[in-house]
């Protein structure tokens, strides 16, 4: 077929009419108005050339991140890809690779998928990774959901710290079931969670889950989730966590998580508009049968040759749908091979090596703000790995970062929930370096900061 399907106005008509449908707006009526981009000025008669340099033109506004000086962060990473990843994920045999959940998906892409799941069993320290989720904050859903599986209860305790985009995709999950997103309040001048209202909570009886981020929403590393699980005994815990940060860090299945779950955006995929990105999920055995996505395992054939086969896939297509047990994607096997080839490239050593570096410009920018007026660096005084909060004495944290961001830094994001008609507690700024970050960028950030500070004509806002 080509890739170019001409019609005129008596095609377009007969569309319209098959659809029932008075105008190709009507399409979209489902679509706030204040969302949707006006016509794109592309007049009509043009040459494809003439179309092809306006598109040009149009494209040239945008303003990508290799510009600026990132520390944008957010659980999205801008790091350095091997040439090595782009080139093999796209090797026809896994690019086109569509249905590998099917039962002659070849040797490649299951072994692939075995060594994604067993890379994601180390780095949690539990018993068994599942593949194929779409991201980090959907990951933390169908940890939510698994939790509710193995244990009674209608509340899910969460970190305030926990950034309010991941809320709201717990909240969304929860609506259908009935289930409530309650928050952990946490020490104001740490940033520690409050493991005393923790056990409270607990002792209630109508908590089926305990969700813990590592580090957390505000870039710290918060030792109390040591005794989180010895706090809240068989009500499972839940540990979303930064797969280069357990790099370095305790995995979180040797102090009681029976689910560890995390965003794999970092290992091998671009921003690229901030997707795709990669859920990573992994529990502990006794709850195999709860887990969502699919497993591949390791056996052997007739000849006792090393093979690899799907073991267990609880999915519609598979199973009955009423007994479906998960929202989930078949190719997330491409960013799943992209994340094993990120981590096979760069290597144990030098992965950790990475978030020490991370940790070495968190340290140095936070020392270096640290005295600005007008900022208050870092806001708590628990230890941050590779990225920190900082406070605003006055003005709110978006007119900060507009400002910011008109000098050449991305310079974090505001953690206020911008869906709150009133604001609330202080303005808060979470910074994260990325692996471009050099020297000269810190020294521009702080000029930047003391300028961005100074109330001119923008505003404080």
């Amino acid at each position: 077929m080509s890739r170019w399907i001409p019609d005129g106005p008596a095609e377009e008509a007969d569309m319209l009419r098959s659809l029932g449908l008075p105008s190709f707006d009507a399409l979209f009526d489902d679509i706030p108005k204040g969302v949707r981009v006006a016509r794109m000025g592309i007049g009509p008669g043009r040459t494809e050339p003439e179309v092809v340099a306006d598109v040009d033109k149009i494209l040239a506004r945008n303003k990508p991140v290799s510009r600026f000086s990132n520390f944008l962060g957010g659980r999205i990473s801008s790091r350095y890809l091997p040439a090595i990843v782009d080139a093999l994920i796209s090797r026809s045999e896994f690019l086109t690779s569509y249905t590998p959940y099917q039962p002659e998906a070849s040797q490649g892409m299951l072994q692939a998928l075995f060594e994604f799941q067993s890379l994601w069993v180390e780095l949690s320290g539990l018993d068994v990774a599942n593949a194929s989720l779409y991201d980090g904050a959907t990951a933390a859903g169908e940890a939510m959901l698994l939790c509710r599986r193995i244990h009674l209860g209608d509340r899910f305790l969460v970190p305030a710290s926990l950034p309010w985009e991941e809320k709201s995709v717990l909240g969304n999950y929860g609506v259908g079931l009935g289930l409530k997103v309650a928050e952990i309040p946490f020490d104001p001048s740490t940033g520690r969670l409050d493991l005393e209202w923790v056990d409270r909570e607990v002792r209630r009886g109508d908590v089926f889950g305990v969700l813990a981020d590592v580090p957390n929403g505000f870039g710290l590393v918060d030792e109390r989730v040591l005794d989180l699980k010895s706090t809240i005994g068989t009500v499972p815990l839940v540990v979303s966590a930064d797969p280069l940060a357990l790099t370095v860090l305790q995995p979180p299945g040797e102090y009681g998580a029976d689910i560890v779950v995390g965003e794999g955006q970092g290992f091998g995929m671009a921003l690229s508009f901030g997707g795709p990105l990669l859920g990573l999920m992994a529990c502990r055995r006794e709850h195999v049968r709860f887990l969502p996505g699919r497993l591949v395992g390791a056996t052997q054939d007739v000849n006792g040759r090393r093979a690899y086969t799907l073991t267990l896939q609880t999915r519609e297509q598979h199973i009955r749908r009423s007994r479906a047990t998960s929202n989930i994607c078949t190719n997330q096997s491409l960013v799943a091979l992209a994340f094993v080839l990120y981590a096979s490239s760069v290597g144990p050593t030098r992965l950790a090596r990475l978030q020490a570096d991370l940790a070495e410009k968190a340290r140095a920018l936070a020392t270096a703000l640290d005295g600005i007026e007008g900022l208050k660096v870092p806001r708590f005084t628990a230890p941050f790995l590779g990225e920190f909060t900082m406070e605003l004495a006055q003005g709110n944290a978006v007119g900060f970062l507009d400002r910011m961001l008109a000098k050449g830094v991305l310079a974090g994001h505001s953690l206020s929930d911008p869906r709150r008609a009133v604001k609330s507690g202080p303005e808060l700024v979470h910074v994260a370096p990325s692996q471009a970050a050099n020297t000269a960028d810190i020294r521009k950030y702080v000029k930047a900061a003391r300028e961005a500070l100074v109330p001119g004509p923008m505003g404080s806002a």
